[in-house]
């Protein structure tokens, strides 16, 4: 079966298409949220995307909001065959690939939770000593473990990068008591969900989590945990000083390092082999999780 990269319900107004979900209007209060199959690296969507992917994302994603406790998520229904008209009547594009949710009023922000030294952060880390405006001891290795877990928001791009800020910033965006209940939340869930996956020998890096509200309330929205929000690294193979043996997208992000793409033009399509092993590791961290819980 190929990959679902572009979805369409007849009479139906789709209201938004990001880098992996396409977002379509229900009602005044609710919203229909569709993980395709696009695979985005560096902030830009490749042509072809990863066969059952947005299952994968979907299946994880439910998993985590229905073990996350101690703050709402914007979840009404996960069966499309519950799902309103016309919606129910396709399931080609919706079927385990969907949920049905809550309108909230974003935050445009995304609320990134680092427990080690990796990516963007090692690279802030090694021009400046710090991550996100936050100083860190010298003499840190890449991939090491923080001292503590990092609260690092970024800015939410609807094209390009999204960009790394500090805390005071965020604070002088959204108010110092919105600003703090975020980072606090962030912590509250990567330090919960954490220590769930370190039973089944993965090490959660980072993640990043987005946020709204309905009414006056924080919630958690969009997706929670996936291999497309997060760096999860086997245990086992873990050493400091290396890229990690990973179970996300880090082998697409490996193999266009060696590419000559500059990162700030329209990709090229992956390689069937790129696709078939980003496939089995999507389907591995899936599967891994299923054992964690």
């Amino acid at each position: 079966m190929g990959a679902l990269v572009t979805t369409k319900i007849p009479g139906v107004r789709k209201l938004f298409s990001g880098k992996v979900r396409d977002v379509y209007g229900v009602d005044r209060e609710h919203l229909l949220i569709i993980s395709t199959d696009r695979i985005s690296a560096f902030d830009y969507v490749f042509p072809n995307g990863i066969p059952g992917k947005g299952k994968i994302l979907n299946g994880i994603s439910n998993l985590w909001f229905s073990r996350i406790k101690f703050i709402k998520n914007h979840i009404v229904e996960t069966d499309y065959q519950n799902f309103p008209a016309p919606f129910r009547d396709h399931p080609d594009q919706v079927a385990d690939r969907s949920v049905l949710v809550r309108r909230a009023q974003r935050i445009d922000f995304e609320c990134i939770a680092r427990g080690y030294l990796i990516g963007s952060g090692w690279k802030d880390y090694m021009a400046t000593g710090e991550v996100c405006g936050i100083r860190l001891p010298a003499g840190l290795e890449l991939a090491q473990e923080l001292p503590a877990p990092l609260f690092t928001p970024a800015t939410k791009s609807k094209s390009g990068h999204d960009i790394n800020i500090s805390i005071e910033t965020m604070r002088k965006k959204l108010g110092i008591d919105v600003a703090d209940r975020l980072g606090e939340l962030t912590l509250q869930i990567y330090e919960y969900s954490r220590e769930k996956l370190r039973r089944s020998g993965i090490i959660l890096a980072d993640t990043k989590f987005e946020f709204g509200f309905i009414g006056n309330e924080i919630v958690l929205i969009d997706e929670v945990l996936t291999p497309d929000s997060s760096r999860f690294w086997d245990a086992e193979e873990y050493r400091t000083g290396i890229s990690p043996v990973s179970f996300d997208k880090q082998i697409i992000r490996d193999y266009l390092e060696g590419t000559t793409w500059d990162k700030n033009s329209p990709p090229p399509p992956l390689p069937a082999e790129i696709v078939e092993k980003t496939m089995e590791k999507y389907e591995e961290i899936r599967q891994k999780m299923r054992a964690a819980q």
